[in-house]
């Protein structure tokens, strides 16, 4: 997220490169392991175990759980420790700015999806809480906008497809980003495209992006290191809880933006009987800071928090 007119070129085109790189990658290892990785669908003579497989919508499940694998091991070994010693050096307020800061970053594309799902009152409250933070709130750090009634919430373009009729399609669990679906991966990426953070870039490096994405990352896992580990331990199978925990707040994320019906800000403001005052409950399935579409985002393991979340967390 980030002087001369060439480095500003070169710049974007770098950054344009590394995305495409990347997906590119991604796309390629998904591939090639899901040729070999498809799950055998029960035979017709089994109706009950046919029904529950169709109901799962996991075809890919073998390869999944490579991938969930190695997100296991990722945040086990490399960001669990990093979180750690984050809320061991930062305390809690602080934690809690760079979060707002995360959340300010983020407004211009969920500005975007406001706007793509038909919500001017969402998009008003985004644009109010975006002057009201970087300016006021100096940068972000202050959640001023909140104390003066305008809340936070989540807008994502996997949200917006699905608002549009798009179908979930089956479920994926992705390198890094952790648990997906074909159309929120494609939600991510339009989102990481949107945003303007992924094209700034200062002699051709992008260094706000690549910092916001470490730290969202951190942010993102931080306050929920204690949750994770109770969850590997206690479920009988982690891979599976995990996937209908996603698909569980997914769903409900919906269907608070399509029932948010509010017809006037800031949420102290009379409203009517068919609107919602208090707001919807946070959305939370954003599935990646990657470029700053999601600031709540845990990668590896997916979001587990509202936006309004603070950013401690037991040490």
């Amino acid at each position: 997220m980030r002087q001369m007119i060439r480095a500003r070129r070169e710049g974007r085109i770098a950054g344009r490169r590394d995305l495409t790189a990347l997906v590119s990658r991604i796309a390629a290892l998904a591939v090639s392991l899901s040729v070999v990785g498809c799950a055998t669908p029960p035979p017709a003579s089994d109706p009950e175990a046919l029904a529950d497989y169709k109901a799962t919508n996991d075809p890919y499940e073998p390869t999944n759980r490579v991938f969930y694998a190695f997100n296991d091991g990722l945040l086990t070994y490399v960001l669990t420790p990093v979180a750690r010693g984050y809320n061991y050096v930062f305390p809690a307020p602080v934690r809690t700015g760079i979060h707002n800061v995360l959340n300010n970053l983020a407004s211009p594309v969920q500005f975007a999806n406001d706007v793509l799902e038909t919500k001017p009152r969402r998009a008003g409250d985004t644009f109010v809480r975006f002057i009201v933070n970087s300016t006021a709130g100096v940068g972000g750090v202050f959640d001023v906008a909140k104390l003066i009634g305008y809340r936070d919430h989540s807008a994502e373009g996997a949200t917006t497809l699905a608002l549009w009729g798009i179908p979930a399609g089956p479920y994926l669990y992705l390198p890094v980003f952790g648990p997906s679906g074909v159309r929120d991966g494609v939600g991510r990426g339009v989102d990481t495209l949107v945003s303007p953070y992924t094209w700034v870039a200062f002699n051709g490096i992008n260094h706000l992006n690549d910092i916001s994405t470490g730290l969202a990352a951190v942010d993102g896992i931080a306050p929920h290191i204690d949750d994770l580990k109770k969850l590997n331990e206690q479920a009988l199978d982690p891979y599976a809880t995990q996937r209908s925990l996603y698909r569980q707040i997914r769903q409900t994320d919906i269907d608070a933006v399509r029932n948010d019906r509010r017809a006037t800000v800031p949420d102290w403001y009379p409203q009517a009987d068919n609107t919602v005052a208090e707001g919807p409950p946070p959305d939370s399935a954003n599935m990646g800071h990657g470029t700053l579409p999601a600031p709540t985002v845990s990668p590896v393991v997916g979001n587990l928090r509202g936006q309004d979340s603070p950013a401690a967390a037991p040490q």
